[in-house]
């Protein structure tokens, strides 16, 4: 089977019977048509239908190495400079559909599962059915065009439970039991974001210490369809509305939060990717270069959607005809280098990219890295730009259904602005609104400041993206004693 159409994304989306809550109902019914999924979903079915236009199938799409036919172009694992550029070419089309607010785009999670596969050499070592497991699933996903999420992060109390009850009656995912058929699987998972509007969800968490010496049952990953039978979604509050006029983002965009739970849930032998070694968590992040082949998908979407945001302060600034004022082009000037330093980065991260040990072509990560830390760190500025600029204009805002109501032509007549109608300019402040100060604004800033990890987790990243620290020391210790060596150290320092 090809790449899919929007319907038909719909239509499995629909299909399924998942077990999900929502303020304390359990959801009946095609999730197309639930008011908190609808918007999501249609905007998402747009996308699939983008990979089955003519006008993009070049861009967008490759053929499958295994049956020839179309198939979406994130899954492509890059060999060449000339496979890295069409990723993100293709990468681009989608973000810019969105503008940078998917954070579960279909292309996040297609990186993810390519950078696992083209590590999959390593399980060998563990158990080459292992390896075979991941090879199968990821062309599994490319060929039936899988939409996948994930599950890695645990709440704080099995995270606890795991770490100082590491045995059979702690609360923390682990494998209870191994049947004929499987692994049977208890647990939970924070941060499932688009749990419920996918496929298919990968299951990789960081594992506990085992206290014992046989095979460690904290340690595990898998992948799974989300409707098996002892799978629990709850959802947190939807900020998702039907009106894309009083709500232009979280109509679109709002991706669901969901928090997972496994009560012995099985899990094929064939869908298991590793169990037993913990060091296969780290070896499979790392030597599949994870972090890095997400972070070039992560800054293509960081760049749509800085030029979303710089696109809504210009139009600020023409609305109130503060174009050329000082208050205005501080901002804007910010934003603009913003947008410079991240397609740079990204350039960089091209034009440094080398071979792994496996021959896929891995974009430089010290730019990608540096990028994650800008964004989380930038983001929330942009955010009070736009408040800063909309001034009371982001407080006083009416509904569309004032306009069409018999007192609607005072509206039109004095809310009016520079260069526009009423209409437009309430719809102008009511989007900056959404961005500034409404509950889908305050998500996406949470999230994008935790996107990548806290600010502890992404500097540790970062602090070791660099094996050359010494080479640093050196230069310093080189101009204040430069006769003597560095001290506890060789002087035997590697280049730069």
């Amino acid at each position: 089977m090809p790449i899919k159409t929007g319907n038909q994304y719909i239509e499995r989306i629909d299909r399924q019977n998942i077990n999900i809550w929502y303020k304390g109902t359990r959801i009946e019914g095609p999730l197309s048509k639930h008011p908190a999924f609808q918007g999501l979903i249609q905007t998402q079915a747009e996308m699939y239908n983008m990979q089955c236009d003519e006008r993009y199938l070049a861009q967008m799409t490759y053929p499958s190495p295994d049956t020839g036919e179309l198939v979406g172009l994130s899954f492509l694992p890059p060999k060449s400079v000339e496979d890295l550029e069409r990723r993100r070419k293709m990468i681009e089309l989608w973000s810019n559909r969105h503008h940078g607010f998917l954070g579960r785009s279909p292309d996040y999670m297609n990186t993810a599962i390519m950078s696992l596969f083209t590590a999959a050499d390593i399980l060998e070592d563990l158990h080459p059915k292992y390896a075979e497991n991941l090879r199968r699933y990821y062309a599994y996903c490319r060929d039936y065009d899988i939409t996948l999420s994930h599950a890695f992060i645990q709440p704080q109390a099995s995270k606890i439970s795991g770490q100082i009850d590491a045995t059979e009656d702690s609360i923390a995912a682990k494998v209870v039991e191994i049947i004929d058929e499987g692994m049977i699987v208890t647990g939970a998972f924070m941060m499932a974001t688009q749990g419920a509007t996918c496929d298919e969800m990968l299951v990789f968490p960081t594992p506990s210490p085992s206290l014992v010496d046989d095979d460690n049952p904290f340690a595990f990953a898998f992948a799974v369809p989300n409707d098996l039978p002892g799978m629990t979604f709850f959802c947190r509050e939807s900020y998702a509305a039907t009106s894309t006029y009083d709500h232009p983002l979280s109509s679109r965009y709002e991706e669901m939060d969901t928090l997972v739970i496994f009560d012995r849930v099985l899990i094929p032998h064939d869908r298991i990717f590793y169990y037993g070694d913990e060091i296969y968590c780290s070896r499979l992040f790392g030597e599949s270069h994870f972090h890095t082949h997400i972070a070039h998908q992560i800054i293509t979407r960081y760049i749509a959607k800085t030029e979303f945001f710089l696109g809504v302060l210009e139009s600020l600034a023409e609305e109130q005809n503060a174009e050329l004022e000082p208050f205005t082009i501080l901002p804007i000037s910010r934003i603009l280098t913003f947008l410079e330093t991240f397609q740079a980065l990204r350039l960089a991260s091209e034009i440094g990219a080398s071979h792994d040990k496996f021959g896929f072509l891995v974009p430089d990560k010290g730019p990608l890295l540096a990028s994650t830390i800008h964004f989380s760190e930038f983001y929330p500025k942009m955010v009070e730009m736009v408040q800063n600029l909309s001034s009371s204009g982001l407080i006083m805002i009416t509904s569309e259904s004032d306009f069409s109501s018999s007192a609607g032509s005072y509206l039109h007549q004095y809310l009016k602005g520079t260069v526009s109608d009423a209409w437009y300019r309430n719809a102008l402040f009511r989007l900056a609104w959404e961005l500034g100060a409404g509950v889908f604004g305050g998500r996406q800033t949470q999230f994008e400041r935790l996107f990548f990890g806290n600010s502890e987790t992404v500097a540790w990243r970062m602090y070791n993206s660099y094996d050359n620290h010494k080479y640093f020391r050196q230069i310093i210790h080189e101009f204040i004693s430069p006769e003597d060596p560095l001290p506890n150290s060789t002087t035997d320092v590697a280049s730069k």
